[in-house]
């Protein structure tokens, strides 16, 4: 039994999906494209994990998105000796080689392949048209790849559409469970005081990071905390505004748990993040997008953002901090998305698919 991710490189929302995925089948091993320990969850160390050869290749271990252009060949080349394999994958490992039947878990298809114009940010149109032209054979290998799926999960409805859209395959939807355990020992933040807002993303530009940033500056009083690092910008933020990078789950659970809400605006194939907020008891404002739609309660524990611009995210913050909440509701919705069922699941989708190849 294998479990095949993208790679491993690290610390976000997918990452704690395969960290699960392992637990739901003990014994298993990992296979990935690349496998950095210093940069993910400390968790994957005790677990076996066999990597591509683009791992020995020191450009792609250092960032494995510059493997672009050989990572499809490389998946497909390496055979994995197993009955059944399951594919955590947003690009990749659903093209695995080999005969094993599969199941996979889509976070999202491709999209550097798919959905351009939010992978290249704001690249010129003519170098989108060209990358777009010069991706057809991966498109097309991508897809052959799915097909050969024998059970397909989407972690949102949204992603449901897209797989749809890509493939022609109807996925069954299940949300991934939160990563973060509420119960974790935590350890404080130094020189970070409660009652901030919250949000936890990694610099890409389809999280909006910016806009957040930009619309906590205009709201004076308000202190945001932004694990994962502040953006880039020639004249600097606000000092009311703190980044964070190289966060451990204890710290993180502080930080949950000593923010007064969770703001989040990317377009996110599921975000994961509001649904760890809900478990500490902590409401979010949240765009009105994706697969944060599969994860809200309005008026129960989520205030929407209703589209990307920093005047919707200063209306949105605005209501999550004007609303007095209940955190045990707020609670009560994160318990919708349990670890326990997701394996359970998982688990006999693995048992039906190896039932069907006996």
């Amino acid at each position: 039994m294998a479990v095949v991710h993208d790679y491993v490189t690290q610390q976000g929302g997918a990452e704690r999906v395969v960290l699960a995925l392992l637990g739901a089948f003990p014994g298993a091993r990992l296979v990935t494209a690349a496998y950095a320990p210093d940069q993910s969850f400390p968790e994957f160390a005790r677990v076996q994990v066999e990597t591509l050869w683009t791992d020995r290749v020191p450009p792609f271990h250092r960032d494995p998105r510059t493997a672009l252009p050989v990572l499809a060949g490389a998946f497909s080349r390496h055979v994995v000796d197993a009955d059944v394999v399951v594919c955590s994958t947003s690009g990749w490992a659903h093209g695995i080689g080999g005969p094993a039947a599969r199941v996979v878990y889509c976070h999202n298809p491709a999209r550097w392949l798919y959905q351009v114009d939010d992978y290249l940010g704001g690249a010129p149109p003519l170098v989108r048209r060209a990358f777009t032209r010069a991706t057809g054979g991966l498109r097309a290998w991508d897809r052959r790849a799915a097909q050969r799926a024998s059970l397909y999960f989407a972690n949102s409805t949204s992603v449901q559409g897209r797989i749809a859209a890509a493939y022609g395959i109807k996925a069954e939807f299940l949300p991934p469970p939160p990563g973060l355990d509420p119960s974790v020992p935590e350890e404080p933040v130094s020189g970070v005081g409660p009652g901030f807002l919250l949000t936890v993303s990694r610099p890409r530009g389809y999280k909006n990071t910016a806009l957040i940033c930009e619309a906590v500056e205009a709201l004076p009083g308000t202190r945001l905390v932004v694990v994962g690092g502040l953006p880039e910008r020639r004249q600097g933020w606000d000092p009311r505004l703190t980044g964070l990078v190289g966060v451990s789950d204890a710290q993180l659970a502080w930080l949950y748990r000593n923010a007064v809400a969770l703001v989040a605006v990317g377009r996110e194939d599921f975000g994961l993040t509001p649904v760890e907020s809900y478990s500490f008891g902590r409401p979010a404002a949240v765009l009105r997008a994706g697969g944060y739609v599969d994860s809200a309660a309005p008026g129960v524990a989520t205030t929407w953002i209703e589209e990307p611009t920093v005047a919707a995210v200063m209306a949105g913050i605005r209501d999550v901090l004007a609303t007095a909440w209940d955190t045990r509701r707020i609670r009560q919705h994160a318990e919708r998305f349990s670890l326990a069922s997701f394996q359970a699941r998982m688990v006999d989708a693995v048992d039906e698919v190896w039932r069907r190849t006996r």
